[in-house]
């Protein structure tokens, strides 16, 4: 039978589909069995209702997941990416200390390392899939209500449902929120990252003495935690992955936006700007600034980051290496281009089509918070 062909289960097509491209891209057409592999997973799909990757499949799905990322500007390292496999992790304490070693090797002291943490996928048998209830790994907790918020007003809503599971912060800005595991025949289980763990970065400017004073800081590692990783038909529901922070994301987002951080007002009452009309254009002197600060900030404190600049030099140089390949990136401009000078990079002048392929990451559907 032709590995195409149609099967009784509908999870060996994409199977199929799946290690064509893996025997293709590796180029083991000698070496790998693949009827008899598609044989073991029929089997697998009759007994079990489902499959399992073998370490090599999973590693290169995982890859190939990151290279697909619409939404992503730092595709370039794809093939570099650590897949750390910790599918064994079942209940919530075997998967909270899986991914304390995931945040320790990715931190890597500051040499930031791209990975990926895979704990087990969805099984049909379960009721609810595993899941990290967090949208990032590590961020910060947000109270109050509007007008009167502390903190990241986007995890206000989060940081209740951490409140009604027992957690409680210290009401600062900057309190780092816990990890909230839901796993297969589990109650959500929360647990809480060390400052150690978590490393962070106070803000200080180059050439801007008060700037000290704002009390700025931000975590060393973005780390995306709820997102579904779709390897041949198999969903890892639970498969947090990192790269390092472009600094816009930092200054010209989530410090600066007016519904998260908002700190440019009071950096452009620091540097005596004009505020009385957007033409004076302090938001963006001090947009800059701010920015200038993240990339200064975390250079001094040895941890790895990248200007908005380089990423886009770095991404076209990805765009001709695939296209090298006989490959079509796919992209999505809109995330593409980044916040800050967007018109000076090569990318703001070009797009690509925003096609969905698999293996790939996907925003899981909403469900509901555990309040």
């Amino acid at each position: 039978m032709h590995p195409n062909e149609s099967a009784a289960h509908p999870l060996l097509e994409e199977a199929a589909e799946f290690l064509e491209l893996f025997v293709r891209e590796q180029g083991i057409h000698q070496e790998f069995n693949l009827k008899g592999r598609l044989e073991d997973i029929r089997a697998e799909l009759e007994h079990e209702g489902t499959y399992h990757h073998s370490p090599a499949e999973l590693a290169f799905g995982a890859r190939i997941a990151w290279r697909n990322s619409n939404r992503c500007i730092g595709r370039l390292p794809w093939r570099s990416l650590h897949v750390l496999d910790y599918r064994s992790a079942h209940t919530p304490r075997e998967a909270f200390a899986a991914l304390r070693q995931y945040v320790a090797f990715a931190t890597n002291g500051g040499r930031i390392r791209p990975a990926v943490a895979i704990l087990p996928p969805s099984h049909p048998e379960d009721e609810r899939p595993p899941r990290i209830l967090n949208s990032k790994l590590i961020r910060y907790a947000g109270y109050g209500v509007d007008g009167d918020v502390r903190g990241d007003p986007d995890e206000r809503v989060f940081t209740a449902v951490c409140e009604d599971l027992g957690w409680r912060g210290a009401q600062t800005d900057f309190d780092l929120l816990p990890v909230v595991l839901d796993m297969p025949g589990h109650e959500p289980e929360w647990f809480e990252w060390s400052r150690r763990e978590a490393l962070e970065v106070s803000l200080a400017h180059p050439n801007l003495g008060w700037f000290e004073e704002l009390g700025l800081r931000w975590y060393a590692v973005p780390i995306v935690s709820d997102m579904t990783l779709n390897i041949g038909g198999i969903e890892y529901t639970a498969a947090p992955f990192n790269g390092w922070f472009m600094g816009a994301e930092i200054g010209a987002r989530n410090l600066s936006d007016e519904q998260r951080y908002n700190v440019l007002p009071e950096i452009a009452a620091r540097m005596k700007l004009d505020t009385s009309e957007p033409a004076s254009l302090w938001k963006d002197r001090a947009l800059v600034e701010l920015n200038a600060s993240v990339l200064h900030s975390f250079k001094e404190a040895g941890i790895r980051i990248v200007d908005h600049h380089s990423v886009c030099r770095e991404f076209m140089t990805f765009v001709r290496q695939e296209e090298r390949d006989g490959r079509q990136v796919c992209g999505d401009w809109s995330w593409l281009i980044p916040p800050l000078a967007s018109s000076t990079t090569e990318v703001f002048h070009r797009s690509w089509p925003n096609d969905i392929r698999t293996p790939g990451f996907f925003y899981r559907d909403p469900v509901d918070l555990p309040r």
